[in-house]
């Protein structure tokens, strides 16, 4: 019987005392169960409500640990980004640092070869120096740098009458001088070229100082071939009056215009960057 039902039947007095005990007996033990029971769904309501609280709790500090920790993957990438950024900028700057160890080994590569070759020519400046000594010292010619030539220099007074091209006795005797020497160099090229004075000539074989200086050019190739020099060593050229050593307002400057020049020819294939001048030229 339920505790509801034994309270109606007390309430309508139809129940013996006895009964009523027993009754009453099972309603306490009634209420007495229920009360526990309650105590223990308290208890256990209680049980799951702490479990919630550690679980929230665990997962607050978990949350807060994953934070920290994405945190610290924010900031190793950061310093991944940051390095590779240097390691990019390190490279570019070894690039960089290699490009300009090439371009200073290529620049003494090429000061060097042009140190030996300035070397080389001052030895065969001294060298035609000595080779003409004798001339030197009989006035009859000189060796000069010119614009940056080795030229050797000769008095037209010397080598011609006035207005003509044909060799007096003493210039042929400088010439076949000059040739024997330039004769035994053969690894050599030569230009000849002739200059004159602004006197102006107009003659049927000379119209002008062209021809003039042209045909003293000529003169002494043929004379320096005679004395030894191979013809395909040898060339000539005219100036005329248009490459003066002085301003011809003296007799002695107007003399020292009047001249046959023999330039050594560089070689060119000696000299730094050629063989890129040479690729140009073949295009």
């Amino acid at each position: 019987m339920t505790p509801i039902a034994i309270a109606f039947l007390l309430a309508t007095g139809c129940v013996p005392q006895k009964k009523f005990d027993a009754l009453q007996t099972q309603l306490d033990q009634a209420q007495a169960n229920a009360a526990t029971e309650i105590a223990a769904r308290d208890a256990k309501v209680t049980t799951l409500e702490q479990s919630l609280a550690t679980e929230v709790e665990g997962a607050r500090v978990l949350g807060e640990q994953v934070t920290a920790r994405t945190a610290e993957l924010h900031t190793a990438q950061a310093s991944v980004d940051a390095l590779t950024s240097e390691k990019a900028a390190l490279l570019t700057d070894k690039t960089r640092l290699k490009a300009t160890v090439d371009e200073t080994a290529k620049a003494l590569k090429e000061l060097q070869a042009r140190k030996a070759q300035a070397e080389e020519r001052i030895a065969q400046y001294r060298d035609l120096m000595a080779r003409f000594k004798t001339l030197i010292d009989a006035g009859q010619l000189t060796v000069k740098i010119i614009d940056g030539r080795m030229v050797v220099v000769l008095a037209t007074d010397v080598l011609f009458a006035s207005g003509k091209a044909e060799l007096s006795d003493a210039g042929k005797t400088a010439i076949a001088g000059v040739g024997a020497v330039l004769g035994s160099t053969p690894d050599r090229k030569y230009q000849v070229e002739g200059h004159t004075d602004n006197d102006p000539i107009k003659t049927a074989q000379f119209p002008s100082n062209w021809e003039l200086a042209s045909a003293r050019a000529i003169t002494v190739v043929r004379a320096l071939v005679a004395a030894g020099v191979a013809p395909d060593r040898v060339s000539a050229a005219s100036y005329g009056e248009f490459h003066p050593v002085a301003d011809n307002s003296t007799p002695e400057k107007k003399a020292a215009n009047r001249r046959i020049e023999i330039t050594v020819v560089a070689d060119l294939s000696q000299l730094p960057g050629f063989e890129e001048l040479q690729s140009i030229g073949s295009r």
